[in-house]
C-alpha cells in the first residue's frame, strides 16, 4: 500500500506547529532603536511612527528599563541636538545629548542589555549629510569624515557605549574607527558595520524622528537598490577591516541580500526593520486592512528566516513581551 503523504499533519494543532517550526525568535535577538532629543520637557510622539517617541533623558531611561525587563537584547540610541553645525560638533562633545544619554542608560540598566550608539553625523549636521562636506559644499569628503568618526567613536566609548553602529557608509570607516579605539585602549568596544546600507525610500519617517536637515539625497555614498552583489563586496571589506558584526539595511526589501550575506559571513549578521517598514504595518493596521500583531510577527520572522542573527525593530519591546 502506498503511504499517504500529508504534510498538513504537522500543521494540525498549535502544539504541533510550535514543535516543528523551522525558525524561532527569541527576545534576546531583538534590538530597540530609541531617539533622545535635547531640550525636551516631555516625550514627543513622532507623527509618522505611531508609538515611537523622541525621548527626554528620564523617559529614555524608563523605556530602556522596560526593554530590559521584557528581555530585549539591546538598545540603539540616536541623539538629536539642540544646535547643529556643518561639522556636527555636538556629536563628539562629552556633554552632547547622545553621549550624556548613553551614560545615563548604562547607569540605569547596567549589563541587563547591550547599550549601543549610532555613529553617524547626519543627526548632528546642519546640512543633514552623514559626513563633512567638501570645500565646494556639494559632496561628502570621505577622509575628513573619517576624522570626525574617530572623534565620535572615542566620545561614545568614553560615555559607555558597548557597541558602535557605523552607519555612515564611508569607505574605510571600520578600519579608521577600530584603530582609533585600539590606540585609546578601547579594545573591547565592538563595531557594528552597516555594510549593505541602501539609499532607500523607506527611511522617510526616520528623518522626521531625527528632525533631519537633509535636502537632496545620499545616493553618492549609500548603495543603489538595484545592486545585489555589491552588498557582499561591502560586507567582505568591512569584515577585513575588523567589523565584529555586519548589517543589512533595510531588511524587508533586501531579504535576498540578507540571505546572501548570511550564507558567507564569518561574523554575526544583523538586519534593520526600518521606520518606513514599521510605518506601513501601522498604517495598514490602523485602517483595518491587516491584523497588526500577526503582521509584526510575520515580518520579523521573515527577516530571521532570511538569515538575520539579530534584528533592530521599533516593535522590539512589544514583540519580546509576546514571545515570553
Amino acid at each position: 500500500m502506498t503511504p499517504t503523504i500529508r504534510p498538513r499533519r504537522l500543521r494540525a494543532t498549535p502544539a504541533l506547529r510550535g514543535l516543528t517550526a523551522e525558525t524561532r525568535l527569541h527576545p534576546r535577538e531583538l534590538i530597540l532603536p530609541m531617539f533622545v532629543r535635547e531640550g525636551l520637557a516631555e516625550p514627543l510622539p513622532i507623527g509618522s511612527m505611531p508609538g515611537v517617541l523622541q525621548h527626554t533623558l528620564d523617559s529614555l531611561r524608563a523605556a530602556a528599563t522596560e526593554a530590559a525587563e521584557a528581555g530585549v537584547g539591546g538598545v540603539m540610541l540616536f541623539g538629536i541636538p539642540a544646535e547643529r553645525d556643518a561639522r556636527g560638533s555636538a556629536a563628539d562633545d562629552p556633554q552632547g545629548i547622545l553621549n550624556v544619554a548613553t551614560a545615563a542608560v548604562r547607569a540605569e540598566v547596567g549589563d541587563a542589555l547591550v547599550v549601543q550608539t549610532d555613529l553617524c553625523l547626519d543627526e548632528f549636521t546642519d546640512h543633514g549629510h552623514c559626513g563633512v562636506l567638501g570645500s565646494e559644499g556639494a559632496t561628502v569628503d570621505n577622509d575628513a569624515t573619517l576624522d570626525r568618526y574617530r572623534a565620535m567613536a572615542l566620545a561614545q566609548a568614553e560615555a559607555g557605549s558597548e557597541l558602535l553602529g557605523l552607519s555612515g557608509m564611508m569607505d574605510g570607516q571600520v578600519a579608521a574607527v577600530r584603530s582609533a579605539l585600539d590606540e585609546a585602549g578601547f579594545n573591547d568596544t565592538a563595531l557594528l558595520a552597516y555594510s549593505a546600507k541602501y539609499a532607500s525610500a523607506f527611511y522617510g519617517p526616520f528623518r522626521e524622528a531625527v528632525d533631519s536637515q537633509l535636502t537632496g539625497d545620499r545616493k553618492s555614498y549609500q548603495m543603489d537598490p538595484a545592486n545585489r552583489r555589491e552588498g557582499l563586496r561591502e560586507v567582505e571589506l568591512d569584515i577585513t577591516e575588523g567589523a565584529d558584526i555586519v548589517m543589512v539595511k533595510p531588511a524587508m526589501s533586501y531579504l535576498d541580500v540578507l540571505a546572501d550575506v548570511a550564507a558567507v559571513s564569518s561574523v554575526p549578521v544583523w538586519a534593520y526593520q526600518v521606520s518606513g517598514e514599521a510605518a506601513m504595518i501601522e498604517a495598514a493596521a490602523a485602517n483595518g486592512w491587516i491584523d497588526r500583531r500577526r503582521a509584526v510577527e510575520e515580518s520579523v520572522v521573515g527577516i530571521k528566516r532570511a538569515g538575520a542573527d539579530a534584528i533592530l525593530s521599533y516593535f522590539a519591546t512589544e514583540l519580546a513581551g509576546w514571545l515570553r
